[in-house]
């Protein structure tokens, strides 16, 4: 767990999730989730494939719209009202499994279009905050390249540079290394350390449980769209509470 846990987290929760409900047709996607996180706090979302993490992360952001509950993010409650919804995009960063950028776009004009088209700033500002981010992840010297001339990797870091330019108040990291050869996870899960040792505030989906022990103030286990288990860290490892949880970490640490 980060050494830092008592300096970054506020006290004062900037998500509210509470009784989550999502079905995919006969699917029970989310059954009555609830979680919430600290101004500054990084919460770990673990468990097998198809217990809802993913859902989870997307009903954060409205990508995905619930059945019932209530999510409030940084005081914005995220309902029907795409004034509400749209404001609550702007906050909050999203880095997906699959890089998503513009294949007919060079990096920098992957980092600098929403910037522009959503926060409304020049080309000279965008482009400043690029480079600055650019450089930050590693790929400063990528700016003129195409997306198809970098590695899985570096796409990735672009696509955390990208999101960081719109200075979102949260990051929702979707299993961002799952697509990743093995050699190139490392250098993505340093830019998500570096990030935590900064104090921005992240909910992380990942099979990395090394990362998620380091890095995680608190983590979430969930299985079948249901909250199983959510304790602080070393808690969570060293003394889980479920037999399930417990079931779960005998097979993968």
């Amino acid at each position: 767990m980060r050494q830092q846990q008592s300096m970054t987290s506020s006290g004062v929760s900037i998500i509210h999730a509470a009784h989550l409900m999502k079905t995919f047709g006969a699917l029970l996607a989310l059954d009555d989730c609830s979680i919430t996180v600290e101004r500054g706090e990084v919460l770990v979302v673990i468990g097998p494939s198809g217990s809802g993490k993913s859902t989870l992360l997307r009903c954060l952001n409205g990508l995905e719209e619930i059945d019932s509950g209530r999510i409030v993010i940084d005081g914005i409650e995220l309902n029907h009202r795409e004034s509400n919804r749209l404001r609550i995009r702007r906050e909050v960063g999203m880095v997906f499994q699959s890089f998503n950028l513009f294949p007919h776009l060079t990096v920098l004009e992957n980092v600098n279009l929403a910037q522009k088209l959503v926060r409304g700033r020049s080309t000279g500002e965008a482009t400043k905050q690029a480079r600055l981010l650019l450089d930050k992840v590693g790929v400063g010297e990528k700016l003129d390249q195409y997306p198809q001339q970098l590695s899985g990797g570096q796409q990735q870091r672009v696509a955390i540079a990208r999101a960081l330019a719109m200075q979102p108040k949260v990051m929702l990291f979707d299993e961002a290394t799952s697509a990743l050869d093995p050699e190139m996870i490392g250098e993505v899960l340093d830019v998500m350390r570096s990030l935590a040792r900064e104090g921005m505030t992240m909910v992380v989906v990942t099979h990395e449980m090394g990362f998620a022990r380091e890095v995680g103030d608190r983590i979430v286990f969930m299985e079948s769209g249901r909250i199983i288990e959510q304790a602080a860290s070393t808690e969570f490892f060293e003394n889980p509470a479920s037999e399930r949880t417990r079931q779960f970490l005998r097979q993968i640490l």
